[in-house]
């Protein structure tokens, strides 16, 4: 009786968890079908980044950094070494604990991530990089190095934080669909990712997918261009919104708002300074590049100093941030270099409307705000705006070289702005009147000359064009949109004719695994040679075998094993139901009363009787049935087949053959010799031999 009791209740529990996974089935279900996959995906995605941006940006600007700056320089102020003390030592703080949780907690986390992704979306599995503790070590010490104040970026950083986010999203995602486990759909996951981090990062879903197209991909598909959209603009829709609802900006508008006067915002006059700033700025970015990469290399040359500071691994950034707090010290020499501004404010005051040249040396107009830490009694604008840039060239190239989560987008585009309004500042100072037309003079916009300056700069040395819809979107006008496309492409003209991006430099100096020209190496030397096939003439014991000993879920038929011509492929699953249907007990009713006719309705009842007690040879009579079923062959018109399956001749080229995996999203793909299947290929053959002559190429690469 006990026994009984227990076996009832197992049956119940078990009938209780049965209908909790079925309940779950259907709400599963009914979501799914309602909203759809990828708009429930597309959402969870954007809201979250949007989130982390912003707590982010409150947690290193509001909070960490800018009120406890000006926090030490208000109670110090009147014991200038006590304040020097305070303005090194937090710093140092905030970045040597970056440092010190990302080499704890992910190496992974260190750098800027884009280098990385590029690889990993170019088919090359780098271990590590898009888990969960690469996420935490990302964001904590981003947050830490963004509050420092040193030259460092968030963009970046922050794509690796959006891609590392939703390739967890995606496993969360697999629970509702095996859509998301489909390698190539996952790349496509991750190239959304890109896009949503640099528009959530700035506000700018339209420049953040076109960068992200530019930087990580070497192609891109057209059926992510709606996800990338949506996504990007979504998470920056919710990211501005919470700067309204903490009352950090009165409305939903641009970051780095600007009020260029849109009438005549240049004269055509300007055109030959705009082309000397994207000329210019085309070799600084090439330059930029090159000392960052000569900065890297050195720490890496097997001396007595990098030994040292290999193996105490928390001297390098200390020292780098002490140095460059110390030149950036208010009191000090910062004084001649705007040093006490914070990146956004460097930004906001280098867009401004105001001429300096035109009130340097009289008191200052009402609402020139922080501008005024670019005014000295004592040197003029020109001296503070090119002290300015020249100091933090070479900070933002070192600081980028610190082994803490940083990014030189918002280094590089301050650095940009500046140059800008320097030429800015001087047009203004060549023409005090302004130009002349149609009767008016219009006076010369140095903010104007700032914003492109920032987006040729910031072109020049990632490589793209996009910088300029970026610049549109922060700054909120498209007043400047032709000077601003000419400068971005003479300074990508320049520069790509210099150097490599910053982001290829870096996957070279590392010595990720890079693209190399595998056009030298075919299919024929990657592709599996025993094929698994069914002919024309195979039996149903043949495929019973094939289905048992494989797992491929497309199997090629060919017409015969001696002439091996491809006719085409069949799905496994219409193979196993073919099988099934075969041996069904319901195919075998129907042969016995075709075979019986008399015995009427009773030998067909009798027939689905599979274990009867009282006939103990029934089972031996359905055994020796399926033996003689097994031996006859497999009626192939019967079947659907798909007479087009994708082939590759035997001397396709590596190179061509990832590009058509990528492209088609294809999983595999038969390998013919004048219509005869020779061989088959699958996405994890392609990937793994890309591994393979990517980290040979790798090897010798020259040093820099």
């Amino acid at each position: 009786f006990t026994e009984a009791v227990q076996v009832r209740t197992h049956i119940n529990e078990e009938g209780f968890w049965l209908k909790r996974r079925y309940c779950l089935a259907r709400v599963r279900r009914y979501i799914v079908t309602k909203m759809g996959e990828d708009w429930i995906f597309l959402i969870l995605l954007g809201l979250t980044m949007a989130l982390v941006s912003w707590c982010m940006d409150y947690t290193s600007i509001h909070s960490v950094g800018q009120k406890m700056y000006y926090y030490l320089q208000g109670e110090l102020k009147d014991n200038v070494p006590l304040q020097y003390l305070a303005w090194v030592t937090y710093p140092i703080i905030l970045i040597v604990f970056a440092s010190l949780f990302c080499h704890l907690v992910s190496p992974q986390a260190i750098g800027s991530g884009i280098p990385e992704l590029k690889t990993i979306l170019r088919g090359v599995v780098l271990k590590e990089y898009l888990t969960l503790k690469a996420f935490v070590a990302k964001v904590i010490g981003l947050t830490a190095a963004l509050g420092s104040g040193m030259p460092v970026g968030k963009e970046g950083p922050f794509v690796h934080i959006a891609s590392i986010c939703a390739a967890v999203l995606s496993r969360f995602m697999s629970i509702f669909s095996g859509v998301y486990e489909n390698p190539y759909g996952y790349t496509d996951i991750l190239t959304v990712g890109c896009a949503v981090g640099v528009g959530c990062c700035f506000g700018t879903p339209l420049g953040g997918v076109l960068f992200s197209i530019e930087v990580t991909s070497t192609y891109f598909a057209v059926r992510n261009y709606w996800r990338g959209y949506f996504a990007a603009t979504f998470s920056a829709f919710i990211f501005r919104v919470l700067s309204v609802w903490n009352k950090d900006a009165v409305t939903i508008t641009a970051l780095f708002k600007t009020n260029f006067r849109m009438e005549f915002p240049f004269d055509l006059q300007e055109l030959p300074a705009f082309a000397i700033i994207g000329i210019s700025c085309g070799f600084l970015g090439a330059f930029f590049v090159y000392l960052n990469r000569q900065v890297v290399l050195f720490m890496r040359r097997p001396t007595a100093l990098t030994r040292f500071l290999t193996k105490h691994r928390l001297i390098y950034p200390g020292a780098v941030t002490l140095i460059i707090a110390t030149f950036t010290f208010p009191p000090g020499f910062g004084q001649f270099m705007a040093g006490e501004l914070m990146p956004r404010e460097c930004i906001n005051s280098l867009f401004d409307n105001f001429t300096w040249t035109k009130i340097s040396g009289s008191p200052a107009p009402a609402g020139l705000g922080r501008s005024s830490a670019w005014l000295h009694p004592h040197v003029s604008v020109f001296v503070i705006l090119l002290l300015f840039f020249v100091m933090k060239f070479w900070m933002s190239a070192v600081s980028t070289t610190m082994p803490i989560p940083s990014g030189a987008f918002m280094p590089v585009f301050i650095l940009g702005a500046a140059f800008g309004r320097l030429v800015g500042e001087i047009m203004a100072t060549l023409f005090p009147n302004g130009i002349l037309f149609d009767g008016i003079v219009y006076r010369i916009l140095p903010g104007g000359y700032a914003v492109i300056g920032a987006a040729a700069m910031t072109g020049a040395v990632t490589h793209t064009v996009s910088t300029a819809v970026i610049c549109f979107e922060l700054t909120g006008q498209i007043s400047h949109i032709l000077p601003m496309m000419v400068a971005v492409i003479l300074a990508n003209m320049v520069a790509q004719g210099l150097q490599p991006s910053l982001y290829d430099s870096i996957i070279q100096v590392k010595k990720l695994p890079y693209l190399p020209e595998l056009y030298n190496i075919f299919v024929e030397d990657i592709m599996v040679r025993k094929v698994k096939f069914l002919s024309s003439q195979s039996t149903y014991r043949e495929l019973n075998h094939l289905l048992e000993t494989t797992t491929l879920k497309t199997i090629p038929l060919v017409d015969s094993k001696e002439c091996m011509i491809l006719l085409g492929s069949i799905e496994r699953t219409e193979l196993q139901a073919v099988l099934d249907w075969w041996l069904s007990p319901e195919r075998r009713v129907f042969e016995r009363g075709q075979c019986s006719p008399d015995q009427g309705s009773k030998v067909s009842w009798e027939s689905f009787a599979f274990v009867d007690e009282e006939e103990d040879d029934v089972p031996d009579k359905i055994k020796t049935w399926e033996e003689a079923e097994l031996d006859k062959p497999v009626d192939m018109e019967q079947i659907r087949i798909d007479p087009s399956p994708f082939q590759l001749v035997e001397r396709t080229s590596l190179h061509k053959t990832h590009t058509l995996f990528s492209l088609l999203g294809l999983s595999h793909a038969y390998v013919t010799s004048i219509g005869k299947l020779v061989g088959v290929v699958a996405l994890k053959e392609v990937k793994s031999a890309f591994e393979f002559y990517y980290l040979h190429y790798s090897c010798h690469i020259p040093r820099f």
